[in-house]
């Protein structure tokens, strides 16, 4: 009996298992054929791509090429011409150094390349497919590679089955792309979905091509960053702190050319805007890192996005003092020009000059404690009243009234009294036990929400913002604004799924620009927008209309709303249309909540706190922030020992 079990795989099924490290997506190819480019000295690359990359990711450059015998060797595994002994992965120069890239994209696509160097009369052209060699000939070819990836998981339709929509997987790759021009800003970049041009980024600064990715708006919000050391020298730029954003701020790390995630790097930089931005926002940034290839160690993850460094601690704060500088400068100096003269205009000091006193008008027989009777008629002439002759701003204060009876009118009326208890037109600063700040008259305010049944509960509203509400066990604090969030949300998705919300025109259509992966997103999800109340079109260069809205709040803003809505879906990943409805409910409920220190009714007020009540979740709302806050009865006893 063969007791022998243990079996060497195939070439080929070694592979595939290899390739699903390296080559997990269509923009996975995308990163792995732009870094080769790059290696290969390009200064110009066009990157197309059909059907989200699963039918074509083709890329092409005009670098140095490769000769027939290199073409057909460079689809080895393991064959590079990055390194060549082991101590060479201390001083990497290149994006890649593996040899597995092209290995593993052949072992799940059909390959074609072309590459000529400048010097060959004829280029050569090589073909894979299922893993396996098919072809090599000489073919007229411009000079560079051309390297086209077709049918990206034909052979493998369980790995197949698992790309997302052609959307999805072109967001990806535009992503993918937008990281890999950053951090090569000498390069020109063209990208093209479809046959349509969508990216064409030009050489320059790295400022310039920040400015083509994210739009011009992005200038006036970061600040240069610099600084040099024996140990690392650091450039870039990062964001003014009024300018954080709540979702997916661009922040990005280079280190010697190629992209990087440093989580450590990252909380220094956090750090710095501890005291500057609230928790809930986060600052933009763009930083580059040129340190000794040797102090480092980027083969520690397949894709090469994790990167050790020897002098991390060094760094660190070698990278928080930066930050702060730049910080520091812009807020000590505000909006002072430095270029300008803005010393004061002292005058010349004449010794022999002699100063006279000021002259001051007063009068020697006013009493501020006179009685002025609140009812008593103004005296048609000036010349009558004592203070006639007297500066404004005493004759001011002499009319100050001092009828304190008047003054002090229901000052002591019962704070349990019902504010319908009190005359409509009253001006007094007494107030009900339901509001500590005396609301508007219901007349002269909209309704925020529709009225509801009386509330059973006795509560207290805090500056327009909390309510305090007492119960059995404590005192519950609620925030107002995230309380009408939750109700809000639940009456929108309500209405979303039922599909009854009608669209209201607006006067003026809204603009909104977007980036390429922003126009991705909203193209997809446009049909179902319109079943939410937007009406957009598209006009062009990233510019979309809007021309309708729901229905549902005057005060919407759809730009924002719309925004929002395509920033949850990039972060946490397209869904089906059904799974939309969530987010849009939960931005059109933050869109037409109420403002934080607004006044309300009392009935109105009492509607929210009711309505919370009767919802099956009132403690949080649907992103996870606290509505209700208890103080227990135990701990209010512990304030008075």
């Amino acid at each position: 009996m063969d007791c022998d079990i243990i079996k060497v795989l195939p070439e080929s099924v070694a592979n595939q298992i290899a390739a699903g490290e390296v080559i997990q997506q269509p923009a996975s190819v995308v990163k792995e054929l732009i870094e080769n480019s790059v290696d290969a000295g390009a200064t110009l690359i066009k990157l197309s791509v059909k059907d989200g990359g699963r039918t074509l990711v083709q890329v092409t450059d005009n670098g140095k090429g490769m000769s027939p015998g290199d073409a057909r060797l460079a689809f080895h595994k393991h064959a590079t011409s990055k390194i060549q002994l082991a101590d060479d992965l201390t001083s990497l120069h290149t994006m890649g150094f593996r040899g597995e890239a092209l290995a593993s994209i052949v072992a799940v696509a059909q390959v074609e390349m072309r590459t000529r160097r400048r010097d060959d009369e004829l280029g050569t052209c090589v073909r894979f497919a299922e893993g396996k060699f098919k072809s090599l000939e000489p073919v007229p070819a411009n000079p560079g590679t051309d390297i086209m990836v077709k049918n990206l998981f034909y052979h493998l339709p369980a790995r197949r089955k698992y790309l997302k929509k052609d959307s999805v997987e072109f967001t990806r790759i535009v992503q993918e792309f937008e990281k890999l021009a950053l951090v090569n800003p000498d390069v020109e970049f063209m990208l093209y979905n479809n046959d349509v041009l969508v990216h064409q980024l030009m050489r320059g600064t790295l400022k310039q091509r920040i400015t083509a990715l994210y739009g011009k708006a992005i200038d006036g919000q970061i600040i240069p960053v610099g600084t040099e050391t024996p140990v690392v020298k650091i450039s870039g730029f990062v964001g003014l702190p009024q300018h954080a954003r709540r979702r997916k701020p661009p922040q990005f790390f280079f280190v010697n050319g190629r992209n990087m995630e440093h989580p450590y790097f990252r909380k220094a930089v956090l750090n710095c805007y501890a005291e500057l931005i609230s928790p809930d926002v986060q600052p933009i940034y763009f930083l580059d890192f040129q340190v000794d290839p040797s102090t480092i160690d980027v083969n520690i993850h397949p894709q090469k996005h994790e990167i050790k460094f020897e002098h991390e601690q060094t760094i660190w704060q070698i990278l928080s003092a930066a930050v702060r500088q730049a910080l520091g400068k812009v807020n000590a100096a505000g909006a002072i020009d430095f270029d300008a003269d803005q010393s004061p205009d002292i005058p010349v000091f004449i010794p022999d000059r002699t100063q006279s006193m000021p002259d001051i008008a007063t009068d020697e027989t006013y009493n501020p404690f006179d009685d002025i009777s609140l009812s008593a008629p103004r005296s048609k002439s000036p010349a009558d009243t004592p203070a006639a002759s007297m500066p404004s701003r005493l004759t001011g204060r002499s009319a100050v009234p001092r009828d304190w009876d008047k003054l002090y009118a229901n000052f002591e009326a019962k704070l349990d009294a019902p504010s319908s208890a009190a005359p409509a037109a009253a001006a007094g600063p007494a107030q009900s036990a339901l509001s500590v700040a005396a609301p508007e008259p219901a007349s002269a305010q909209p309704a925020l929400i529709d009225d509801g049944a009386d509330s059973p509960h006795t509560f207290l509203t805090l500056h327009n913002k909390y309510v305090v509400v007492s119960a059995r066990n404590g005192l519950l604090v609620i925030d107002r604004r995230r309380a009408h969030i939750r109700v809000l949300f639940e009456k929108f998705l309500e209405q979303l799924r039922a599909g009854t919300i009608n669209s209201q025109k607006l006067i003026f259509p809204e603009m909104i620009t977007l980036t390429p992966a922003q126009n991705s997103i909203l193209s997809t999800v446009e049909p179902m927008l319109s079943r939410l109340g937007f009406d957009i079109s598209f006009l062009g260069d990233g510019t979309w209309s809007i021309i309708s809205v729901p229905a549902i709040q005057s005060r919407i803003s759809p730009v924002e709303t719309l925004t929002r809505i395509i920033a949850d879906i990039d972060e946490n990943g397209q869904a089906p249309d059904d799974a939309i409805i969530e987010p849009a409910a939960l931005n059109l409920a933050r869109a037409a909540a109420i403002a934080p220190g607004m006044q309300l009714t009392e009935p109105e007020t009492e509607s929210i706190i009711d309505r919370l009540f009767r919802s099956p979740q009132p403690d949080y709302t649907p992103d996870g922030l606290k509505i209700i806050a208890t103080i227990p009865n135990d701990q209010l006893t512990k304030l008075f020992i």
